[in-house]
């Protein structure tokens, strides 16, 4: 084997982009809460709950992985607030664990965080930026930043912004999927103005962390697009680009939504470090929807 990748939360909306454009380069070990299969010979799929430490233990013993790319979670926002026990073991326990783990098999961590530690009351916000998360999420993916910081030293704790395309593998969360199903049936569709964010593309999310695997960066870094609207803004340019009618969107604030975990208001990274220390280009918001469009043909 050559140099071995372990994935967790494979079948998921971002491991599935970096199992897909892993290539050569890499043998992936994808680690999976759901039955997974692929017909790649360069994949080995696990089925297993991260919770389940010794089978988790098993898995690094027996494949022996030179890098790890975490971006298994919890991460719905309004879930994690009412079943603070689950997010907890999943978002900061199993953190933990893998942590240790990379530490004992000296593999390389990537791990994956989020633009939610922060509050929100500015925006564009920089890797040294102090975060001060508005909800349970935001504060168990903070924590698991700090053990993955404090516990090993070859590691990189990556914030990502709203990540929109489609799965490239396996199912996962795409708010731009349903987007579009609404678009076809003339059905509109309601957007917070309130929510100001940089959003990613799935594509170029999934080449960030894999080009982070195989190098030597540490420390955090934000992966965040190249264009700032709040998300009201950004489902107009996306109804635009598409080809729909903008008036489909429909504006809302997410703040009067009765029920709902408080989100930052700007969320918005600032990506300079990235677009220095990377070859991967972050995208603009245009050319993001038309690399999402072209890997869809393909």
């Amino acid at each position: 084997m050559g140099k071995r990748l372990l994935v967790t939360g494979y079948g998921g909306f971002v491991a599935g982009s970096v199992v897909a454009q892993a290539g050569t380069e890499w043998d992936v070990i994808a680690l999976s809460r759901s039955p997974v299969s692929d017909g790649c010979v360069r994949i080995v799929p696990f089925q297993l709950d991260l919770r389940e430490q010794d089978r988790l233990s098993q898995v690094f013993d027996e494949t022996q992985p030179t890098a790890v790319i975490h971006t298994a979670a919890i991460a719905n926002i309004d879930y994690c607030e009412t079943n603070q026990d689950v997010a907890e073991a999943v978002n900061v326990d199993v953190t933990q664990q893998l942590s240790e783990l990379c530490q004992q098999h000296n593999a390389r961590m990537v791990f994956c965080s989020t633009d939610t530690v922060f509050d929100g009351t500015r925006g564009m916000y920089v890797e040294e930026d102090t975060p001060h998360p508005l909800n349970y999420y935001g504060e168990t993916k903070l924590r698991a930043e700090h053990i993955v910081q404090e516990q090993l030293d070859d590691a990189i704790v990556a914030r990502l912004a709203l990540v929109m395309g489609f799965p490239l593998i396996g199912a996962g969360n795409s708010f731009l999927a349903r987007m579009i199903a609404s678009f076809r049936e003339g059905t509109p569709v309601s957007m917070p103005e309130n929510e100001i964010r940089t959003p990613v593309d799935v594509v170029t999310l999934g080449r960030a962390l894999l080009e982070l695997a195989g190098s030597n960066h540490t420390g955090i870094i934000h992966l965040g697009g190249d264009t700032r609207l709040n998300r009201y803004e950004m489902g107009g340019q996306i109804a635009k680009h598409l080809g729909y009618p903008q008036d489909l969107v429909q504006p809302t604030n997410s703040n009067a939504m009765p029920g709902r975990a408080a989100r930052p208001d700007d969320a918005s990274l600032d990506n300079a470090k990235a677009m220095q220390v990377l070859k991967t280009p972050m995208l603009s918001l245009t050319k993001a929807l038309d690399l999402i469009l072209e890997t869809a043909e393909q």
